[in-house]
């Protein structure tokens, strides 16, 4: 029995099939993450993918081992922003392989559908069962960051994940400069708070659009709204990332834009910057 109840016994069948050996394989296998960071958002369209995707590739630049969990089961992204639509995971004796994309490993709903279009009409208790098999089958390996990318509101696939991932380092909420998204971004930090998720900050996406010919940004909307609902929320203010054309076409071949120079990375490194001083401090 105690055989049986071991993570790798269960990773032979690439799945688990009792309450105990299921609870020992999310233990194993998170284990070796040292650090677990949610990406949320209190609305959809706001970027909280894109800021994902940037994260990632941003940390993997400085060496680090990054795996990103995309839980946005029913409108999972993340793989059509790196490029990896037609990557595939598959079952192996040590688990779930995931896909892999600018050294980046990517578990994703999106990696295991017969084609990109493949709608998944499922209801909320079908959709939590999918995010624990991946937590649970997986093989991350070693990692240094599991970035999660979570469904937008603060519903039943949210609450499932921080309660499956003890040990979360915190969640950054990402919004708009728009008053519709600044109020659901302050329902998505009190979320965080009321789950004892620590949270490391508001990033506002879309600050501002780019001038493609001077550079010159320019405030198609209001601005300043990210930090002043970090101010009266009382977390941290990350950073602002403006509207930048070459941000979209980048992501539409699955480059992140953090690999080019322009406005919206440069903005986006001070705020990896304040994360890892916040996560990773210098001793």
């Amino acid at each position: 029995m105690k055989e049986r109840n071991r993570c790798e016994a269960c990773a032979k069948r690439a799945s688990c099939t009792d309450q105990e050996t299921k609870k020992n394989c999310l233990e194993e296998r998170m284990g070796r993450i040292k650090h677990k960071i949610l990406i949320a958002s209190g609305k959809g369209g706001v970027g909280k993918s894109t800021v994902t995707v940037n994260m990632a590739k941003a940390l993997r630049n400085r060496g680090f081992e990054v795996g990103i969990l995309d839980a946005d089961i029913t409108g999972p992204n993340i793989p059509k922003l790196l490029g990896i639509e037609d990557q595939r995971m598959s079952p192996s004796p040590e688990g779930l392989t995931p896909g892999n994309a600018h050294g980046i490993k990517v578990a994703s709903m999106a990696l295991t559908l017969p084609g990109k279009d493949s709608a998944i009409v499922w209801r909320g208790p079908m959709k939590i069962a999918a995010i624990k098999q991946f937590l649970e089958t997986v093989n991350w390996g070693d990692l240094d960051f599991l970035l999660v990318d979570l469904p937008p509101g603060t519903s039943d696939e949210p609450i499932s994940v921080i309660q499956l991932l003890l040990g979360l380092d915190g969640a950054i909420i990402v919004t708009t400069p728009q008053e519709v998204s600044l109020l659901d971004s302050r329902k998505a930090v009190n979320m965080a708070k009321s789950m004892k998720v620590p949270v490391l900050g508001i990033v506002e996406n879309m600050s501002g659009l780019c001038c493609p010919h001077c550079g010159e940004v320019i405030n198609i909307f209001s601005t300043g709204g990210g930090k002043r609902a970090a101010e009266e929320l009382g977390v941290p203010f990350l950073g602002a990332v403006p509207i930048d054309p070459e941000v979209s076409a980048l992501g539409d071949k699955g480059i992140p834009f953090v690999e080019m120079e322009t406005k919206a990375s440069s903005s986006f490194e001070e705020i990896v910057k304040k994360v890892l001083d916040e996560v990773v401090p210098v001793k």
